[in-house]
């Protein structure tokens, strides 16, 4: 398996992450997405779309989108329930990650840590806080009722939640409000066959 990717980027740490905990063998190659080495007829010719993580399997299939390749690489584990519904709240979670907390906090990361802040992106920036804060908000709620997002049980949802959570001051979040998540953060990262995004 071959995987083109940034591990600082949370889309790609997340499928980074869920293979370290899967114990499943690969190879990384990394992407400078800022060099636009996402951007080049080689690349464009696996991922259409120009972006990371890109999986190429063995038999040469090509499997794009971050919370995609953690539903796929998943099937079968303890990270994807086999419960009808649970398994519907853990796509849930992938759906409000890629729709109210990652366009907010990783893009805040990105033009803070990638792009050093530039002046004509300052105020996006700053319009970026309050639907991060949101997320944040939401999550430290669930967290205050179950040890994980979907019950009890540690899954894919918490993998894709964390990979950007983690790294949320890294974007001008503070967690220092978010007891909760905190402690979310902790026992994820003293999971067996946890790798860190650095």
């Amino acid at each position: 398996m071959l995987v083109y990717g940034d591990i600082q980027s949370g889309n790609c740490f997340k499928v980074k992450l869920l293979l370290s905990l899967l114990g499943i063998e690969h190879e990384w190659r990394h992407i400078n997405v800022v060099e636009k080495e996402s951007q080049t007829e080689a690349f464009l010719a696996l991922n259409p779309n120009g972006k990371i993580p890109t999986v190429v399997f063995e038999d040469k299939r090509v499997l794009c989108e971050s919370n995609a390749i953690l539903g796929y690489l998943a099937e079968g584990s303890q990270y994807l329930p086999a419960d009808r519904f649970e398994r519907a709240k853990v796509y849930e979670w992938l759906f409000f990650e890629q729709y109210s907390h990652e366009p907010y906090i990783a893009v805040a990361r990105f033009i803070q840590k990638y792009l050093g802040m530039p002046e004509d992106r300052k105020d996006e920036y700053v319009a970026l806080q309050a639907g991060g804060n949101k997320a944040l908000s939401i999550m430290e709620k669930q967290l205050a009722k179950s040890t994980y997002l979907v019950g009890e049980q540690f899954t894919i949802a918490d993998i894709a939640l964390y990979a950007y959570t983690h790294v949320a001051h890294e974007g001008g979040f503070e967690l220092d409000g978010c007891p909760n998540i905190q402690r979310w953060i902790a026992a994820i990262e003293g999971l067996q066959g946890y790798v860190a995004m650095a």
